[in-house]
């Protein structure tokens, strides 16, 4: 088989293509012969050595695939041979065999794409989890989504909009229009407009009830300005560590240091009516059931035609280093992907 390795921390370039011997699946698990792998932002930050869970260097990473089931371990109905699956992945992703868990296994809607299929886990599983499981945005409220052109910002605002909630995308101006397709009522790009006063302006003053943020520093602390009363921040990224393509401690300190301490304490939030949350899917792989009910209620959402995923661009494994740079460069409005 094929897979893309993080050889050491550094640049994209670091990502090397290597051979290795087929995968056997063990008891409980299905092989997949993988057809997409799905790029993250924490792909990027294991990439550069600061992601906490990422096991030591070097890799092979990933969290997310489609494919088609082609053995099966001791213990697995042999009839899941030869169906077209997605699933969730803790790392080895990037390759182009690849033995899992069955709990961790989805069977495709026949008009699922492979491609479709590798851009759900992560990105729809995440989304759910702020939104609806821990954000519980209802019909009516206000959400802000920080970087609304990515994944897990397309998938928010898909599933609020099912919800019958409001949603303001945050974004580059370049962005705004294919957002709107999407389903974002408002759109704002924060390097040319104030977004504090124009988030004053659309709610008249209130605040919101919901914001997604995906950057961490000063933007918590906007973000939790922005809120009003009985508001939720949910914060499930940490981009603003990142900001050249080789590690920078320095910049992940400064960034520490700019996170709102303060206003996150448990007086101030009881004083202000407010509330924090943080998600990071990759540390609920133990909670099988939980993301299993999750899934299947995206399904449904799939099944209503609720919820789309957008693949904006497809990268070989030859062309991995790419797909990164393309990633953390912001290119990209929806998902990013690997192709065997």
């Amino acid at each position: 088989m094929r897979q893309v390795w993080i050889t050491r921390a550094g640049r994209p370039e670091v990502l090397q293509v290597k051979e290795a011997p087929d995968p056997t699946p063990q008891p409980g698990e299905l092989r997949i012969r993988v057809e997409a792998s799905g790029v993250n932002f924490a792909d990027v930050l294991a990439r550069l050595g600061i992601y906490p869970d990422l096991p030591g260097l070097p890799a092979v990473v990933g969290y997310e695939v489609g494919g088609r089931v082609d053995a099966v371990g001791a213990g697995v109905d042999p009839t899941w041979i030869g169906r077209d699956v997605f699933a969730a992945t803790r790392f080895g992703g990037y390759s182009d065999l690849l033995c899992v868990p069955e709990n961790q296994v989805f069977l495709r809607p026949s008009d699922m794409s492979a491609q479709e299929g590798a851009a759900l886990p992560v990105n729809y599983l995440t989304a759910w989890q702020l939104v609806v499981v821990m954000g519980g945005l209802k019909s009516g409220e206000t959400m802000l989504v920080h970087s609304a052109g990515g994944g897990v910002g397309i998938a928010a605002t898909q599933i609020a909009k099912h919800l019958g909630a409001r949603v303001i995308g945050v974004a580059s101006q370049w962005k705004h229009a294919e957002l709107a397709h999407y389903g974002a009522d408002h759109l704002i790009d924060p390097r040319r407009d104030d977004l504090e006063k124009c988030v004053r302006d659309i709610t008249r003053g209130r605040g919101v009830e919901l914001i997604l943020d995906p950057i961490a520093g000063s933007s918590f602390k906007r973000s939790f300005r922005m809120l009003g009363a009985t508001g939720r921040l949910g914060m499930f990224g940490v981009s603003s560590f990142v900001n050249a393509k080789e590690r920078d401690l320095f910049n992940v300190v400064k960034s520490l240091l700019a996170t709102p301490l303060f206003q996150f304490m448990p007086m101030t939030l009881i004083n202000a009516n407010k509330g924090v949350f943080g998600v990071n899917l990759g540390r609920m792989w133990g909670e099988t059931d939980r993301l299993r009910l999750w899934a299947e209620e995206l399904r449904s959402l799939w099944e209503k035609g609720a919820i789309r995923p957008r693949v904006d661009k497809t990268f070989s494994f030859d062309d991995a280093a790419l797909a990164h740079h393309y990633l953390q460069d912001r290119k990209n409005i929806g998902k990013v992907l690997l192709t065997p």
